[in-house]
């Protein structure tokens, strides 16, 4: 068997085994000014995920078309929340990987990750207004081989939640990426319980509409948003017959939609399940001009566990 197709099978298995997550907008316990012990007890937050995401195909200009290729996304996030008299600290480190079943003549790279420390700070402001700033400075490139400082980046976002009252919270936040087409990004959306087991959760980037099926099992329906940008290498442009690719950031952008389950293992630990359809995928190498948007969707399943400690 040859080498490239005994590493995809192994990253095809590996997805049942990796950790990974989502980002919600927590609201954790505020100190005391009289608290100084920072870090005991030791509270925190996890996520593990794995998604899988199967043939699709994705086109630039009326000729060039990349079809049939999969895709396996993977992440892990570990964030430690030590309380101070300014707020609830959030340092943690997260890496995420993206790895495609690309063509080996397709001017696409076949992996994108990202490697970023965790660095933020929950402020309440009052009983009712609660801000959080996060940036994840860190290596985002297309492979380990060739690293430099041009990989490092700061994206960063501040967000505020408005608590109109127990049963609903008004979210307002921008997100800000200089090595985006468009580095600022707004965003807005409500946490709304309508009912004793119903909550309307419309916060990017997981939007969704929840039942809660028992006390620990919870069924949804909703998506999940996201968008990284990536270096390639220095030869990349001339390996795939684009010299101005050499070097060039590319922005990659997806959405999933799809229906799940939450099934809460112990108080700390929360098992996912989810599968769905892809409608949208895009990958834009804006500075150099050269884009791949979507042409036919895929389906995909998403297994994760996550929690707080």
């Amino acid at each position: 068997m040859e080498i490239g197709k005994q590493v995809k099978i192994f990253e095809r298995r590996s997805v049942l085994l990796v950790f990974s997550a989502a980002f919600l907008l927590a609201t954790p316990g505020f100190a005391d000014e009289s608290d100084t012990n920072w870090f005991w007890p030791l509270s925190g937050e996890y996520l593990a995920e794995g998604t899988y995401v199967g043939e699709g195909d994705v086109q630039r200009g009326p000729r060039k078309r990349v079809s049939d290729f999969d895709e396996i996304d993977s992440t892990l996030r570990l964030v430690l929340t030590p309380r101070t008299k300014f707020g609830v600290l959030r340092l943690g480190a997260e890496w995420e990987r993206f790895s495609f079943g690309f063509p080996s003549k397709t001017a696409l790279p076949n992996t994108l990750q990202s490697f970023s420390a965790v660095i933020g700070l929950d402020m309440q402001f009052s009983d009712s207004i609660i801000v959080r700033a996060e940036g994840q400075p860190g290596l985002y490139n297309s492979g380990l081989g060739h690293l430099s400082w041009d990989d490092f980046n700061v994206p960063f976002l501040v967000g505020g939640t408005y608590i109109y009252n127990p049963n609903l919270q008004l979210v307002l936040g921008v997100s800000v990426n200089v090595e985006r087409k468009y580095p600022v990004i707004p965003a807005a959306g409500i946490r709304w319980k309508i009912a004793p087991r119903w909550l309307l959760d419309a916060v990017l980037p997981t939007p969704r509409l929840q039942f809660e099926m028992t006390r620990d099992v919870s069924l949804y329906a909703g998506a999940t948003v996201k968008e990284t940008s990536f270096r390639v290498d220095d030869q990349f442009g001339d390996a795939h017959g684009i010299p101005r690719l050499n070097h060039a950031i590319v922005t990659y952008s997806e959405v999933r939609t799809g229906a799940g389950f939450d099934w809460k293992i112990s108080p700390i630990v929360t098992f996912t399940g989810e599968v769905g359809y892809q409608p949208y995928r895009d990958f834009d190498f804006h500075r150099a001009e050269v884009h791949y948007h979507q042409d036919g969707g895929a389906p995909y399943g998403t297994i994760s566990l996550h929690g707080a400690f």
